[in-house]
């Protein structure tokens, strides 16, 4: 997924906020971001495929649903833009043997869901971890499902690391949603020190955990691989790093809840997703389609992303 939390928005997050108000928030500081993506620049591990010497034919989908591409938009757009974004999407020839689902910010997505083609999907960004009521800001499934949305991003990475939203959190937000009979895009990740230190599987898995002992069913969740490292910071990883935490995340559904969920789940890829690298990402076998952030703020470019579904019918 692209455009996230830059070194500014952070500094104005830190001044905004009373200081008590969000502990974890606070022990983000400006000069840690900045550390942040200039270690992301020079410190890149690449971690090697254990499929990189495999020799495949034509490339298909390891999960048996239908390709899904999710559009970000964040929290970003005014009523103009997004008016000229939803023409463009109307105006683009999309192929049909996709999931294609937008996000735009909360106070949008009623002028999206009555002018943009029934082809998208409303997802929304957000949503809270039971029934409505007294909780100022929030925003319940109820009031989502009543607007038309049909499936909620949850777990992102700037949720869980600017805000401060834990795995335990985030699971019973899943659950709920998914009680109410609205899709989950449940989101999973490391950060750039948890892969220098060799933890990538050690996070998603945890993270997947949490999703695992709450939620009543996988039927309406999609898994979304996003590289704290790569979003937002022009980063990608590479179709072979990619593929293979993708195989791994496929392998813990197998093992740790069932070989039908492994197979009929899909895994999503998100980090600085873009016309030109989504090809090559979308020919790896474990990767059923993505979550796309400042990308999907582009028309034409989104529907380049949705139509990469053809490169898993050629071969790699």
């Amino acid at each position: 997924m692209a455009a996230v939390v830059s070194t500014s928005s952070l500094s104005q997050l830190n001044s905004a906020l009373p200081r008590s108000s969000c502990p974890k928030l606070n022990s983000i500081s400006v000069s840690t971001t900045q550390s942040f993506f200039q270690n992301v620049n020079s410190h890149l591990t690449r971690v090697s495929s254990s499929r990189s010497g495999a020799c495949r034919g034509v490339v298909a989908m390891a999960g048996s649903g239908k390709f899904f591409v999710g559009g970000n938009w964040k929290c970003n757009g005014t009523k103009d833009s997004i008016s000229k974004l939803v023409t463009d999407l109307n105006s683009s020839t999309l192929e049909a043997d996709v999931d294609v689902v937008v996000s735009p910010p909360f106070v949008y997505i009623d002028q999206v869901k009555n002018s943009l083609t029934d082809k998208i999907d409303i997802a929304a960004q957000n949503s809270w971890i039971g029934k409505g009521g007294a909780f100022t800001g929030e925003i319940s499934i109820e009031q989502l499902k009543d607007i038309g949305c049909k499936w909620v991003i949850l777990g992102h990475s700037e949720r869980r690391h600017v805000i401060g939203e834990d795995d335990q959190f985030i699971g019973k937000k899943a659950a709920y949603a998914l009680s109410q009979d609205v899709g989950v895009i449940a989101c999973i990740g490391e950060l750039l020190e948890e892969r220098e230190g060799g933890k990538t599987f050690d996070v998603c898995f945890r993270q997947l955990k949490a999703y695992a002992d709450v939620v009543p069913s996988w039927d309406k969740i999609v898994i979304a691989y996003e590289p704290v490292w790569a979003i937002g910071t022009g980063k990608v990883a590479s179709p072979q790093q990619a593929q293979e935490v993708h195989q791994a995340v496929r392998d813990w559904l197998k093992t740790n809840v069932s070989a039908d969920v492994a197979s009929k789940t899909r895994i999503i890829y998100g980090g600085s997703v873009n016309g030109g690298n989504c090809a090559e990402l979308a020919k790896e076998e474990d990767i059923d389609g993505f979550l796309v952030g400042g990308a999907s703020l582009k028309g034409p470019e989104f529907a380049t992303i949705i139509n990469s579904v053809t490169s898993k019918k050629v071969a790699a």
